[in-house]
């Protein structure tokens, strides 16, 4: 008899712990990738895990009524730039939302197409290039571009 209490008490005392084993995971709401969940200005923040370099920046503004973007960047360059185009997104039954573009004044088609994940209601979200999955950006909504940096991207183009 003790030997079946005994029996008991560890099967009892096991499914607590497979149980309890179950963490709770909050699911954090996410968003369909549209234009219109995109409108706005968002910062680069991460590349590939790890945060810009002192001085380097990237903003992007997309306009969901036309399906246009502008790129205030200082990352690949010395020097700001300010560039504009069109950007559209696809959702491909595999991979997900995909956003590619194209830039103004002939200068042709993003580098890469990217898997757009984890746009979340809390304003951030994650680009995967399509064709290289340890290219990896992680933006965050902002409010605008700064002012300052507005200016000195678009000083080059004035002249």
């Amino acid at each position: 008899m003790k030997n079946i209490f005994n029996l008991i008490a560890l099967f009892a005392f096991v499914l607590c712990f497979t149980s309890c084993d179950d963490d709770e995971k909050t699911d954090i709401p996410t968003l369909p990738v549209t234009p219109a969940n995109l409108n706005g200005t968002w910062q680069l923040v991460e590349w590939n895990g790890q945060s810009l370099a002192e001085g380097t920046y990237c903003y992007i503004t997309f306009n969901r009524k036309e399906q246009t973007f502008e790129i205030y960047q200082k990352f690949d360059s010395m020097y700001a730039r300010y560039i504009t185009g069109d950007f559209s997104i696809e959702k491909d039954p595999y991979l997900g939302y995909v956003i590619s573009g194209e830039y103004d004044f002939g200068n042709g088609e993003w580098n890469n197409d990217y898997i757009v994940t984890d746009l979340l209601e809390a304003g951030s979200m994650i680009w995967t290039a399509k064709d290289d999955a340890g290219d990896v950006s992680k933006y965050v909504r902002c409010d605008e571009v700064p002012s300052k940096i507005v200016e000195e991207a678009r000083a080059d183009t004035d002249n």
